[in-house]
């Protein structure tokens, strides 16, 4: 890695690597530190569509500790929200999920609506309800465009596995016969929009990721260097499993502190 352009941004997956449930991953609040003590720019993802930015920040520095800029999270809410203002400015949309998303889509300028919208908006949600499911099913029969923030089947909690977004539009799919298409990883749509968020390019981005299947695939595709960290989804052995390999392996993000300041270089102007 060290042969190739410095590194000058750097994005993250948070889930898995950066804390598991809600305990801190050892290693994970050096890292951000050591970002920030360089005045790296970087961008901590996730898809999950719950929670707003200040959210994430205050849950963070809570729970585990580690201290993350509000301005330093990309969810896959404001990567959808995003994708929409660019598709069709000023249009409406029909939202199922928590207040990560609704805030979103509200920040861009849509109207929520159920009555004729541009979109059917589906986030993940602890509260999904028969009713919601059922009109979002009715209006994408309608004409309304079919949108999920992200493809993941499932979720952690401390009670055990939940169904997730990924789930619930495959239970609509079924339903209306309409693919939804999925804005979060493996998208490299949510990898490029991190980017433009920062200001960064592919060639000097690093992305940290715990899964293959996501966060490898979808930097792989967005043009950046990876790193797979063994916290989380992907244990090594699986990697020989994949068509594709990271670009380093490495224990825990504790590997990775050293190398923010091995691999950086700044900007000579």
């Amino acid at each position: 890695m060290s042969e190739q352009r410095p590194v000058r941004t750097w994005l993250t997956d948070m889930d898995g690597v950066l804390v598991r449930e809600e305990d801190p991953i050892p290693g994970a609040k050096e890292f951000i530190a050591a970002l920030r003590e360089h005045d790296i720019p970087f961008l901590v993802l996730t898809n999950n569509s719950i929670f707003t930015p200040r959210d994430l920040r205050v849950r963070l520095l809570r729970s585990s500790g580690i201290d993350v800029p509000e301005e330093s999270i990309w969810t896959s809410a404001l990567a959808t929200a995003q994708f929409l203002d660019d598709q069709r400015p000023e249009g409406s949309a029909y939202v199922v999920g928590e207040a990560g998303l609704t805030a979103a889509v509200h920040d861009i300028g849509y109207v929520m609506t159920d009555q004729d919208p541009d979109y059917v908006v589906l986030g993940e949600t602890r509260t999904y309800s028969f009713e919601a499911i059922t009109k979002a099913i009715r209006l994408i029969n309608g004409g309304a465009r079919f949108i999920a923030t992200n493809p993941d089947p499932s979720g952690p909690s401390a009670q055990g596995m939940l169904p997730a977004t990924g789930s619930v539009a495959a239970l609509i799919s079924t339903a209306t016969g309409r693919q939804p298409y999925f804005i979060g990883k493996p998208n490299p749509l949510m990898m490029r929009s991190a980017l433009n968020q920062i200001e960064a390019h592919s060639e000097t981005t690093v992305m940290i990721g715990d899964r293959m299947d996501t966060d490898i695939i979808s930097g792989l595709e967005a043009g950046m260097r990876t790193i797979l960290v063994a916290t989380g989804a992907t244990e090594r052995h699986q990697v020989e499993n994949f068509p594709y390999r990271p670009t380093r392996i490495v224990d825990s993000i504790a590997d990775v502190v050293p190398l923010v300041s091995a691999m950086y270089l700044p900007d000579e102007d």
